[in-house]
């Protein structure tokens, strides 16, 4: 049977090219990067490339760039950092109601000790409104934090226009770009961001390696103690063969980006003019146009997306009903629940999210099977039969 892999979203396989660069680190450059002798400075000068590569992906200088764990890490390193090391000066933090569990736990945990978090609401496109963030601010506020792109239905926001207004009140900003780093164009400068997050797991490197972007002079209070490491401001040895491969993983993206966004959104978009045409009822979450190349995400109504995934399974395509770290949740996606869509439709989302070696024929392939497999879940539902 054949296999088709419609989950990039979720994470990524790791490009070939990325694990030969990381070989060498596991046996022949092993040594600990905080040591002085010649293996330790081996180590050491592969995760310094990767720090030059990194910075230099996102126009950074290299001694902003904090390698981390992956984006939770990094989400929680800036929340939480920024939080401790301002509280003196406020304890108000901004963010949006679709932000990752890794933004929004974090913010509620905060809760928990003191600080106070806005929530602001999005349209229901899923996009942020920059005057909503500016109303929200108070002289309290310490820290704004908002995706630069959602996780689920793909909508990019505008996080430049955020980022002025940041700027203008004397404000920290964070954003999670975990979605769009190696995908899109991502400029700290440009988007006028103080901190962030990146995954290396979402751009075809390796599972438990990320970074966070720290502006130079921006307050933030150390989150892991321990060893010297990243400049006292990450403690914990090096994950050197992760780090090497996170730098070979944004040098491939930087080649092909354009190209592969490119085709990527060719098929997204044949996936949106044709899926309404084959199944009705069939509704679009997140923009129209200012969504990820790679993302689609449409509610089917009078089914649950649980059951269309395991029939998409049987026939070999994988995809997901929302964000990955929510998969055994039987509650409905909070993304879409914010966007205005009710219990009863959004528990019948489908998220299919491309990548680097996704085919024209995988998609043909999908056109083909699933309006049948919607037409018989339907067949079952009482909520179809009182249509």
């Amino acid at each position: 049977m054949e296999r088709i892999y419609l989950d990039y979203a979720a994470t990524t396989p790791c490009d070939p090219r990325v694990s030969e660069a990381m070989q060498p680190y596991f046996f022949e450059k092993f040594g600990n990067p905080s040591s002085i002798h010649s293996f330790g400075q081996e180590a050491k000068k592969g995760i310094e490339d990767a720090r030059e590569i990194t910075s230099g992906f996102l126009g950074a200088k290299p001694e902003e760039i904090v390698f981390t764990s992956g984006g939770t890490e990094s989400n929680n390193s800036a929340i939480k950092g920024v939080a401790y090391a301002l509280n003196s000066k406020g304890n108000h933090i901004v963010t949006s109601s679709i932000e990752h569990h890794a933004v929004t736990e974090p913010a509620k945990f905060l809760e928990k000790h003191g600080f106070k978090v806005t929530f602001v609401k999005v349209d229901k496109y899923g996009l942020v409104d920059p005057q909503d963030i500016k109303k929200a601010i108070t002289d309290k506020t310490i820290l704004i934090s908002v995706m630069h792109a959602n996780n689920e239905i793909g909508t990019i926001e505008p996080i430049s226009e955020i980022g002025r207004i940041a700027r203008e009140k004397d404000i920290y900003f964070h954003t999670d770009a975990v979605q769009t780093v190696g995908h899109i164009p991502v400029d700290v400068n440009e988007l006028g961001v103080d901190l962030l997050s990146l995954s290396a797991h979402k751009f075809y490197g390796p599972k438990g390696v990320g970074a966070l972007y720290i502006r130079k002079g921006t307050r933030l209070e150390r989150f892991l103690h321990g060893g010297g490491q990243e400049r006292s401001r990450r403690g914990s040895t090096h994950n050197t063969p992760g780090i090497v491969g996170m730098g070979r993983a944004l040098e491939l993206c930087k080649e092909k980006m354009r190209e592969e966004a490119q085709f990527q959104t060719r098929l997204r978009d044949r996936l949106i003019k044709e899926l309404p045409e084959k199944i009705p009822d069939i509704y679009l979450n997140g923009h129209p146009q200012k969504r990820l190349p790679n993302n689609v995400n449409f509610s089917i109504k009078y089914i649950e997306g649980e059951s269309i995934l395991l029939n998409l399974d049987m026939l070999g395509i994988a995809a997901s009903t929302g964000s990955a770290c929510t998969s055994e949740s039987l509650e409905p996606s909070q993304v879409l629940l914010a966007i205005g869509l009710s219990h009863e439709i959004a528990h019948g989302s489908l998220r299919l999210t491309l990548g680097r070696w996704t085919k024209e024929e995988d998609i043909d392939y999908l056109l083909e099977h699933l309006p049948a497999i919607v037409q018989n879940l339907r067949a079952m539902s009482p909520l179809y039969e009182k249509k």
